[in-house]
């Protein structure tokens, strides 16, 4: 009776072995992990001001990540070829829930957060305002207490947050490169494009998750739990208030432990897709090969990565491919980094409100692009020339369709240092010696900080400070900041939070431009995925796993734009709209240059991964027809008769 019960085991665990199956186990892996990083950039605020730490530590911290990931990425990649993947993809998957547990460490080891000792309470300022210090006393509480020496040493334990990045970062690195490869070795060729599109989606619903819990956390103060929050004298708006950032990471720790389950229960190989019905037939034949194929990976694990890494750099389409993603990969970061600064002072709206249309108008359109751009390559089993041809019309279709931008802007704002001088004349933009004035030249002002205010003489000015207020009445987005000498002469004029309204001509602009950004959005999504099945087939399938690493880690560390960096860049960029729309054009222009080159090259050779899906399905049809035939000829009556009898029992 014990042979049933293993058979019905059997059968119950090779429910996981579904390819299916485990594209959706890799489907939440990717939402876990930019649940994750997005959680990480939301609460760079919050860890700044818990931990009373700079800019540049800030800094530090966020690039971690990209330290421990790109250390790993390219070994992590071949040698993870070489083992149990599934494996390897669930201990990742481990590893990043114990890094984000790590980062919320501090919160336990620390002492309550004291406010008090920050800022003073009087001053009651918005997030990134600093009023007008010239005539008044110094806003930081100069303190000998001794108490202050062990806020030092608290505040020493953001390494805990920053070592906590680098091993999430570790952690994901297995996750795209061995689980992609795994797809394209196990799936349908003509499914491989659609499962891609679906991981694509998980990309895009992580960060949505993740903004909202950042939100939500940020909401709530740090010690809700440990003190009585009826108490506080500051809210959210409040630059002292810290929200309960390391909540958040729990979370996405317990998330990410809670997605690496299903992976260990995975085989190390899969029957290919559409062929699981002919396993028994030809599991001895494959487990005879999968023994010598191991003893071989077991002698020659190391000696194949320096000839597959040659042999890349030698594949003409896959560098081109390189050089092309990294020119794209800069215009993108420049139009997502600064869109919502550019459209609330282009159009006159508010951050959330920006932010609120962004994900509107362009979340939808990419779910759709990416699922139809998977469904048309698995429907006309689309061959990768043809692929590399359409990802190439559409881009350019949508390339071509930006240039309606520069027609859908309104005129900029006259912001005081800017684009007029402090006596409302026009002027070129950013000149850096007149940012300051007589009026401000007192009040140390930072020249380099963007949070503008409008004085009720209709003139916007980059900070509370750089229009002279001196102090401020309300909180939050109520706040009226008075006493500004800038603003008006006798120094009684005030300032309220944002930009100066505009007229109804630029909410109707507005939605022109929302239009076609759906439009585009639609576009470009449907070229994402025959894009990058050019990447997934130009290489061997031996090296995919190694291509995808190294892709990604070109990516990342060529991808990085150093000037985003500057402030003063930033708020260039926000004012000019021909340099907003103009400089990731120019970077996407030029990126179509390696794609011609690319085109041109697939005309005359025929990539390692193309191969005629029709054509391979009916060699394989009477491959698994001649080994049944095989296996009818050579079974005797005395196993068939064993045969049926462990059937009937």
């Amino acid at each position: 009776m014990a042979k049933p019960e293993n058979r019905v085991a059997t059968h119950g665990v090779r429910c996981f072995s579904k390819i299916k199956m485990f594209l959706f186990s890799l489907t939440m892996a990717y939402v876990a992990k930019s649940l994750s990083g997005t959680y990480m950039n939301s609460m760079l605020t919050q860890i700044e001001r818990q931990f009373d730490i700079s800019t540049s530590v800030v800094g530090l911290i966020n690039g971690s990540f990209e330290i421990g990931n790109l250390l790993l990425i390219i070994f992590m990649s071949y040698f993870g070829t070489k083992r149990h993947r599934p494996l390897m993809i669930g201990v990742g998957c481990v590893v990043m829930g114990l890094g984000c547990f790590l980062m919320s460490l501090p919160h336990f080891l620390m002492g309550r957060y004291e406010y008090e000792k920050t800022i003073k309470p009087a001053s009651n300022l918005s997030s990134n305002s600093f009023l007008c210090s010239g005539n008044r006393t110094q806003t930081l509480m100069p303190t000998h207490d001794p108490k202050e020496c062990i806020k030092e040493i608290k505040s020493s334990m953001w390494v805990y947050v920053m070592v906590g990045n680098v091993i999430r970062g570790t952690g994901e690195t297995p996750i795209m490169p061995l689980g992609i490869s795994y797809i394209e070795d196990f799936a349908k060729s003509e499914n491989s494009p659609l499962y891609i599109g679906i991981l694509k989606i998980g990309v895009v619903i992580g960060p949505l998750i993740g903004l909202m819990l950042a939100t939500f956390c940020a909401n709530i103060y740090v010690d809700s739990w440990s003190v009585n929050t009826d108490d506080l004298t500051i809210t959210p708006t409040d630059t002292r208030w810290v929200g309960a950032w390391w909540v958040g990471f729990l979370i996405c720790a317990g998330v990410n432990v809670l997605t690496s389950i299903p992976f260990f229960f995975f085989p190390k190989t899969l029957p290919k897709e559409g062929q699981e019905d002919n396993v028994d037939v030809t599991k001895s034949d494959k487990e005879v090969k999968h023994r010598g194929k191991a003893k071989e990976e077991k002698h020659g694990i190391t000696k194949d990565f320096l000839p597959f890494m040659k042999s890349l750099f030698c594949n003409s389409i896959y560098m081109l491919f390189i050089l092309l993603s990294v020119l794209h990969l800069n215009a993108i970061v420049i139009i997502v980094t600064f869109m919502p600064k550019y459209l609330e002072q282009q159009y006159g709206k508010s951050t959330a409100e920006i932010v609120f249309l962004i994900g509107l108008y362009t979340l939808p359109p990419i779910f759709v692009g990416y699922v139809i751009g998977g469904l048309i390559m698995k429907k006309f089993k689309t061959s990768m020339k043809k692929a590399a041809y359409i990802a190439f019309c559409l881009s350019l279709t949508e390339f071509l369709l930006s240039f309606f931008y520069f027609l859908m802007t309104c005129d900029n704002f006259p912001v005081a240092g800017l684009t007029t001088s402090y006596d409302g004349y026009v002027q070129p933009l950013y000149v850096e010696n007149i940012v300051l004035d007589d009026c401000n030249t007192r009040c140390n002002c930072l020249t380099k900080t963007w949070d503008p205010v409008c004085g009720d003489n209709g003139l916007a000015y980059m900070s509370a400070c750089l229009a002279g207020c001196e102090k401020s009445v309300g909180t939050g987005i109520n706040m009226v900041f008075q006493n500004c000498s800038c603003i008006g002469s006798s120094g009684n004029s005030s300032a309220v939070l944002g930009l100066c309204k505009k007229g109804p001509d630029c909410t109707i602009k507005l939605q022109y431009f929302f239009i076609l950004v759906l439009i585009t959005s639609l576009i470009y999504s449907l070229a994402v995925i025959p894009g990058y099945m050019v990447l997934l087939r130009c290489v061997k399938s031996e090296e995919k796993s190694l291509g995808i690493g190294l892709h990604a880690f070109c990516t990342r560390v060529f991808g990085m734009n150093n000037f985003l960096t500057h402030q003063t860049n930033t708020i260039l960029i926000v004012f000019n709209r021909n340099i907003y729309i103009g400089v990731p054009a120019a970077l996407r222009g030029l990126s179509y240059l390696p794609a011609f080159f690319i085109l041109k090259l697939m005309r005359k050779r025929q990539l390692p991964g193309e191969t005629d899906s029709s054509e391979t399905e009916l060699a394989e049809t009477k491959l698994t027809e001649k080994k049944t035939e095989c296996v009818d000829v050579h079974r005797s009556p005395e196993v068939e008769n064993d045969r049926e009898l462990k059937t009937k029992l």
